[in-house]
């Protein structure tokens, strides 16, 4: 599988261009989800954090990690005053560098139709995941 081009790599641009609805979504989809507190979190395609931040404010997280293909992403997103306890690290929804049933809860916001290979991103999810995780994306 060939790389696929990074499409959004300024983090401070994407802020200012989808933030307000990149929040505003992501509000809509965890009052849907209605996570219970002290999971253990991925942000899969983190991006510049947003989401990643709306999760510490909302979910009273045990541990936070975004994961974004986007060096310049990641570096906005690290600056966030709203990350909380968000660890960023770089890599791919089709390879996720996590341990195997790590995590509580898996989402993708606003990711999913970025991901070149879907089934393999949603299959690390469920790698990811440990027994009764949460896993859900939206687009």
């Amino acid at each position: 599988m060939a790389d696929a081009p990074i499409r959004f790599d300024d983090g401070a641009a994407y802020e200012r261009m989808m933030g307000v609805w990149s929040r505003s979504a992501g509000e809509v989809f965890q009052d849907w989800v209605a996570p219970v507190p002290g999971l253990r979190w991925v942000d899969v395609g983190c991006g510049n954090g947003a989401f990643t931040a709306l999760i510490a404010a909302r979910c009273a997280p045990a541990d936070l990690q975004g994961v974004d293909p986007s060096a310049g992403q990641l570096a906005y997103a690290r600056t966030r005053p709203d990350r909380g306890m968000a660890q960023f690290s770089e890599g791919h929804a089709m390879a996720l560098p996590l341990a195997e049933k790590s995590v509580d809860a898996a989402t993708m916001a606003l990711v999913i139709f970025f991901v070149p290979e879907p089934a393999k991103g949603v299959a690390e999810l469920a790698r990811v995941l440990a027994p009764g995780g949460l896993a859900a994306a939206y687009a």
